[in-house]
């Protein structure tokens, strides 16, 4: 049976086959993956953590991927739309538009430019439903194929249905409407995201998940909103909740909240790496953005790489070129700030990292 199937592939031309189904259906769908292959990423968005990023994926620095919806759900006050607006800007710089879905109202013009990203390659829209969200992002997928998008919905969980919006304060009148809009809609943009290497990233709310099951709360203490479609259709699934050793905030000296440090947890992933954690700050004072810097030295601490070393109070980076560097923990952040011994620090990271999950 084997050899009879394998002579009678032998005698089709998967390229032709492939012409001929993309010109009967007038749509292509078909493809010779030796010629175009669009179902593997091809481009990852930086996430502006670098453990993050090099956690996502096996063997590689990634961040999120391009062609793929995303979640990324934390708790109250975490930071989600602080990282999304920094995703925007990474996003940019790559050259793609970005649509900004905004159903809070949590965003300004002001934040935004803090944040990185320029208006004149970002398109503001508001929320109004979660109908209108859907119906434009496959306006424009349709009509500016040619164009790669970053769609960011900001948030699910605050975007009312149209049935939310018609009827009454009855939450019983409207419930379960949102799931089951998402379980029709999102298999009709997971190919067109693809084929346009567009992106979308669903920010959500983690709630406390309060299951009448003492157990099941015990083991998933979060539970986001969205219905099942949300977690099947994500190809990443990024939670961001509070630490539990630390204080969950960043306290500036005068004792205002500028910012939240945070776990970070891969809840799903198609490539390999869920159920892997990493810590950051991520800050809205003066300085919007993700901080990890402190983390790098903890990877390195924890690594076997021979090119990292502790002696006492005193740590050995050996760079690939040049002499040593020697340094106490208390200069790690001064000494950052020189690009060669940053440029050594990453390079190590790389390696590590790269190292470890590489299997």
């Amino acid at each position: 049976m084997g050899e009879l199937l394998k002579m009678k592939t032998g005698k089709i031309n998967v390229a032709d086959l492939a012409k001929k189904i993309n010109k009967k259906l007038g749509i292509e769908v078909a493809h010779d993956l030796n010629q175009s292959d669009p179902v593997s990423v091809k481009d990852w968005i930086p996430t502006g953590s670098k453990w993050l990023d090099l956690i996502i994926n096996p063997g590689q620095e990634a961040g999120i991927p391009v062609g793929k919806i995303t979640e990324l759900a934390g708790l109250s006050g975490s930071g989600k739309s602080f990282m999304a607006a920094q995703i925007a800007a990474k996003a940019q710089e790559k050259g793609m538009l970005v649509v900004y879905f905004d159903a809070e109202s949590a965003i300004d013009t002001d934040f935004l430019e803090r944040a990185g990203c320029k208006k004149d390659a970002l398109l503001y829209s508001q929320a109004i439903s979660v109908e209108k969200v859907l119906n434009q992002m496959e306006y424009i997928m349709n009509e500016y194929s040619q164009a790669q998008v970053l769609f960011i919905w900001d948030s699910v969980a605050a975007t009312p249905s149209e049935k939310d919006l018609e009827g009454d304060f009855n939450p019983q009148s409207s419930m379960a409407v949102k799931p089951r809009i998402f379980a029709k809609a999102f298999p009709k943009l997971t190919i067109p995201l693809a084929n346009t290497n567009s992106t979308l990233l669903l920010i959500n709310q983690l709630k406390t998940n309060i299951s009448s099951n003492p157990m099941m709360a015990l083991v998933e203490p979060y539970i986001a909103p969205g219905g099942k479609a949300i977690e099947y259709f994500s190809s990443l699934r990024i939670w961001l909740t509070k630490r539990k050793s630390k204080a969950s905030f960043a306290i500036d000296d005068e004792g205002t909240r500028i910012g939240s440090h945070v776990k970070c947890v891969i809840q799903k992933s198609r490539f390999g790496s869920e159920g892997r954690n990493c810590e950051f700050k991520i800050m809205w004072g003066n300085d919007i953005g993700i901080q990890d810097e402190e983390s790098w030295l903890e990877i390195l601490k924890r690594s076997k790489t021979p090119n990292f070393s502790v002696a006492g109070a005193w740590y050995t980076i050996i760079p690939k070129e040049g002499k040593p560097f020697k340094f106490q923990s208390k200069q790690w952040k001064e000494k950052l700030q020189d690009e060669k011994f940053r440029d050594a620090v990453i390079d190590l990271l790389n390696e590590v990292m790269v190292e470890k999950y590489k299997s």
